[in-house]
């Protein structure tokens, strides 16, 4: 079992810079819905306000930065707190605090993981290591 644990432990950097990518990747798709229409665009009904169009921006350049792994500690930390944001303005005040309730689980989710990534670094496969800000992952 410690044999398992132990190779585990040495691909954590790449499983982390892989958690990276897809994390990164699928949250820009959010800001190209928005910002360029991509994936059928925006609903009906929901008109283009100056918030969205700004969560729009975060989501697909933070997004991209964060997917390639690029500034990804500012861009995760800004991330970060739009998904917080997002959470108490769009999805708490929805009649319920609870996330199963509300559908704020994604937020959440996206919230952490970002913090997370703030604070541990982008892990392995990002353009941060090609100029050492992040020694761990080599």
């Amino acid at each position: 079992m410690a044999m398992i644990v132990e190779r585990y432990s040495l691909l954590a950097p790449k499983i982390l810079g892989i958690f990276r990518i897809l994390a990164g990747i699928m949250f820009c798709c959010y800001g190209a819905q928005k910002i360029l229409g991509a994936f059928g665009g925006m609903p009906p009904g929901v008109t283009m306000t100056a918030q969205i169009w700004t969560a729009g921006i975060i989501e697909l350049v933070g997004g991209a930065l964060i997917a390639v792994g690029l500034f990804t500690r500012p861009a995760a930390f800004l991330s970060s707190g739009l998904m917080a944001f997002a959470y108490f303005m769009g999805h708490a005040g929805q009649g319920s605090f609870w996330p199963n309730v509300n559908q704020g689980d994604k937020a959440i989710l996206y919230c952490w993981l970002f913090l997370y990534l703030s604070a541990r670094g982008p892990g392995a496969f990002a353009l941060d290591n090609l100029w050492g800000r992040n020694r761990e992952a080599r």
